[in-house]
């Protein structure tokens, strides 16, 4: 049986978008929005229903399974916002200290909020984890 994507990738509608978003993350949507599209250079695009993807990835593992999903990006979810860089954050530590208040999970950073976060930071992180992830798996804009 061929595999198919459960997350697959749509056009973002920015206003729609930030409509659904828990009012008090809709400012921090913006400011990530922002600098996500600023560090890749990319439109968003939308990742099943509430992640914002930037950029694609296609892999293929040893085993013959394979697909595309989001090169970076973010959700920002009512509890926390999650950051996606895959292929993780093993060996960000350096970038992950100056970050500020932050847990990390196997491909996802998570933040209660962006204030007191080092922006600068943060923006090398997604830097970092996309030429990380270009080694890996061909990445593309769109």
């Amino acid at each position: 049986m061929a595999h198919v994507a459960k997350t697959t990738s749509a056009p973002l509608d920015v206003a729609i978008w930030l409509a659904g978003v828990d009012p008090a993350r809709q400012a921090e949507a913006e400011a990530l929005l922002a600098l996500f599209r600023r560090v890749t250079g990319w439109e968003a695009r939308l990742w099943g229903p509430s992640i914002v993807g930037f950029g694609r990835y296609v892999y293929r593992y040893d085993s013959g399974h394979g697909g595309e999903a989001a090169a970076t990006g973010f959700s920002p979810r009512k509890a926390e916002i999650v950051l996606y860089i895959p292929p993780g954050y093993r060996d960000y530590g350096a970038i992950l200290s100056r970050l500020g208040p932050h847990r990390v999970g196997k491909a996802c950073l998570y933040l209660k909020r962006l204030a007191g976060l080092d922006l600068a930071a943060l923006e090398e992180l997604v830097r970092v984890g996309l030429a990380d992830l270009a080694a890996r798996w061909p990445v593309h804009p769109v």
